[in-house]
C-alpha cells in the first residue's frame, strides 16, 4: 500500500494545496477529503491518477478546505455516468452531517439528470462512531474525534501483516482516540506550525497542534512512523527540514513531512 499526498496545507495556504490524499493498493484507491476546489482534479492528474479511479471517497468533516473538492468529484462522476462514460458505481463515506450537506448542495447546484445518479450508482454512505467497514479491501474502523468545532471523523485501517494506519483528522488528539491510535505503525497527524513559531501562528486558538505536540503524542502512543500534514505554508521551502528537526527532538520513530504530490510506501 502507498499514500500520495495531493495536498498538505491548512485552510488558507496559497503555496500548496489543502490537505487531502490517496491510499492505493493493487489499483484500488481511497480518496480522503478533497481540498477546497477543483484543483483536486489537477492534483490527481499531476500525481498520475485518473479521477475515475477514485471509486471510494471518505470525507472527514464539513469545513470548506476538505469538502468543496468532493462536490467537484460528485459533479464529474454524475455527469460522466449520464454520458455513459463512467462504468460501475462509486461510494462516498462520511458522518451524517457531511452526507447531508453533500446531498443538499448537490441538489441545489447540480442538474436533475446528474442528481438522479446520487443514491443510485453514487452511493452516499452515512458512517457511525466505531463503525467497521471494508474499504479498498481493507478492514477500516471510523471514529468520532470529538471535535469542538465541527463534527469530524478519523479512521484506522488494517494495512496488512498486523500493521495499522491511523488518521486523526486535522485537530489535536483527543484521549477518546487512544484505542485506535496507540501502537499505530503509521500515525497521520496535523502540525499547524512549529512550536517555536506558536506566537506567530497561534495554533491553539485555532484548535491545532505544533510539530512538537504531534511528536510528543507519537512517542507517548508507541507509534512507529509519524506523518505530519495540514501545516502553514510560510516556511514551505524549508518546511520538511524545519518540522523534522523539531519533531525528532521528541519522537524516536520515523518522521515524514511530505510535500504535495509526494508518495510514500507504507
Amino acid at each position: 500500500m502507498k499514500i500520495t499526498m495531493l495536498g498538505t496545507g491548512n485552510a488558507q495556504v496559497t503555496e500548496c494545496y489543502n490537505t487531502c490524499f490517496v491510499l492505493e493498493e493493487e489499483g484500488r484507491c481511497l480518496l480522503v477529503d478533497g481540498g477546497g476546489g477543483n484543483t483536486l482534479l489537477r492534483q490527481l492528474k499531476r500525481a498520475g491518477y485518473d479521477w475515475m479511479d477514485m471509486r471510494e471517497i471518505f470525507v472527514t468533516h464539513r469545513h470548506v478546505d476538505h469538502l468543496l473538492g468532493i462536490l467537484w468529484m460528485m459533479r464529474m462522476i454524475c455527469q460522466n455516468m449520464h454520458r455513459g462514460l463512467y462504468q460501475g458505481d462509486a461510494w462516498i463515506y462520511g458522518h451524517d452531517e457531511v452526507i447531508r450537506i453533500l446531498c443538499d448542495t448537490a441538489e441545489k447546484l447540480l442538474s436533475k439528470k446528474d442528481n438522479a445518479f446520487i443514491g443510485d450508482r453514487l452511493h452516499m454512505v452515512t458512517l457511525h462512531d466505531g463503525e467497521v467497514r471494508e474499504v479498498i479491501g481493507r478492514k477500516t474502523v471510523f471514529f468520532d474525534i470529538r471535535s469542538v468545532k465541527a463534527k469530524q471523523y478519523g479512521f484506522s485501517m488494517d494495512i496488512g501483516n498486523g500493521r495499522k494506519l491511523t488518521c486523526c483528522g486535522d485537530e489535536p488528539y483527543n484521549d477518546c482516540e487512544e484505542i485506535y491510535a496507540r501502537n499505530s505503525d503509521w500515525l497521520l497527524h496535523e502540525a499547524f506550525c512549529l512550536s517555536g513559531e506558536a506566537d506567530i501562528f497561534r495554533p491553539y486558538e485555532k484548535r491545532h497542534s505544533t510539530a512538537k505536540d504531534a511528536a510528543e503524542l507519537a512517542e507517548k502512543l508507541g507509534v512507529k512512523n509519524l506523518l505530519l500534514y495540514h501545516t502553514e505554508d510560510k516556511n514551505i521551502l524549508k518546511r520538511k527540514e524545519l518540522y523534522t528537526a523539531e519533531a525528532e527532538k521528541y519522537f524516536h520513530g520515523n518522521i515524514f513531512v511530505p510535500e504535495d504530490l509526494e508518495t510514500l510506501e507504507l
